[in-house]
Formats: structure tokens, sequence, C-alpha cells
């Protein structure tokens, strides 16, 4: 069962969608088109659910503002076509189409060299450099992983599975007990040493499983700028998103 309902935190209007199910807490979430969701048990009343809504309204106008920038200054969809920018490891190399009887593409560090028989095949195109970024994903966070492995392995950690996927909230995730680490793509925008953070804070929940003062401990125990570096993650992230 849902419903549609409205508070007012400092003059302003909060809409907010409420959905009754068998949960045990008070459960809010605001999505990137400023939609805010909660979900709250039947036995709630709903009045208490609209004092919640009201409680969390700093938290709630703050997300929205952040959304909508966001929203305001991403980039178009590309077109592939040459003079696009492409993000890799925290450096912007333009997008340079060529005819060619082969259809190749890399990089130079500067360019992304897309070659292809017809210039005007948008599909080949996208499906040329969605591979050609899967594969710098695959490539430079596995390595990543190697490297920050053995550091994990005298704590009985075994070796995780790798999963790269589009994640709209995270950059990382961690399922301790299936021995998985799932890296969000667009991790590949960001620059090397704030790849290798998340993929030690993913790491460090293989021994400590939630973020209690323990996980911050040995996470800073193991890499003592990791603040620093999500610093640079976070500030570059409505860039790059």
């Amino acid at each position: 069962m849902t419903q549609e309902r409205t508070v007012v935190y400092e003059n302003n209007e909060i809409h907010y969608l409420l959905e009754q199910k068998q949960v045990k807490n008070l459960n809010l979430r605001v999505h990137k088109d400023c939609m805010v969701y909660v979900s709250a048990n039947p036995d709630v009343p709903a009045e208490k659910v609209d004092d919640f809504v009201v409680s969390k309204g700093a938290y709630i106008c703050s997300a929205q503002r952040k959304f909508r920038e966001m929203a305001q200054y991403a980039p178009k969809p590309k077109q592939y076509v040459s003079g696009e920018t492409f993000y890799l490891l925290g450096r912007g190399v333009r997008l340079k189409v060529e005819k060619n009887v082969r259809d190749t593409i890399s990089s130079d560090g500067i360019y992304l060299h897309l070659c292809v028989k017809d210039t005007e095949d948008f599909a080949k195109k996208q499906k040329m450099v969605t591979r050609y970024l899967d594969e710098q994903c695959r490539s430079i966070f596995g390595e990543i992983i190697l490297e920050t492995y053995p550091v994990f392995q005298k704590y009985g950690v075994p070796m995780p599975e790798l999963r790269i996927r589009n994640m709209e909230t995270r950059w990382g995730s961690c399922l301790a007990k299936k021995g998985v680490v799932t890296l969000n793509k667009r991790l590949l925008e960001a620059p090397r040493n704030c790849i290798e953070y998340v993929v030690m804070h993913e790491f460090c929940h293989f021994v400590h499983q939630n973020h209690s003062k323990q996980f911050y401990a040995f996470l800073t125990m193991l890499m003592p700028d990791w603040k620093q570096r999500k610093e640079t993650l976070d500030k570059s992230a409505t860039f790059w998103l």
C-alpha cells in the first residue's frame, strides 16, 4: 500500500511517497530525481511518519540540492564524434573518429583514437567505445585488487571475485560471505589513488562487515590518507557524473 503525503520543513513543502510494508524500521531514501520515498510498517501511524520526515528535513533538502546540481551540470549523452571528452584515471582524453578499413580503438593518453569503416555508424562507435572502457575497467580494477589482496591474505580473506557494473549511488560494494567485490564502472574516470581507496574500503569489509569504529580504525591503519582520497573522489563526483 502506498500513498503520497506532504509535510512542511522550514516553510518548504516536502512531498514523499509512503510505502507501508513489513519492515522493522522507518526507512527514507532520496532518489536522484529528488523524489523522497519512505517505507514503514503498517502499524506505524502516518502522523509519526510525517514527524520522522520532518526530522530528516535538513538531510532531504541537502540531498535534493545536490541532485539538482548534478542534473544541471551532467554531461549530455555521448554522440561519439570527434572532440568529445572521456575521462580515464582522472584525465580527459579527446575522441578522434577516423575512417579506416579496419575497426580499431586505442588511446595514447591524450586522444582516444576510434577508427571505423563507417564514421556515421552510431551503434558501432558506441559499442566499440563501451567495450574499450569495460576492458580498461577489468584491467585496471583487477590490477589494483591484485596489489591490495596480499595485505588481507594473513586475515584469511580469499581472493574475491571482481564484478563491474553501473551503480547510481555507490562506488563499490562487498558481499563478504560470497567473496565478491563489485565496483562502479564510473570509477574508471577517477584518479588511480581514489580507486585504490574504494578497493581498500571494500576489502576491509571482509574483516569488519559494517561501518563500525573498528572498521574505520582498521581502514586508517591500512590506508592513513583514506579521508583525503575520499574527499578528492567526492568533490569530483558531481563533475564526472
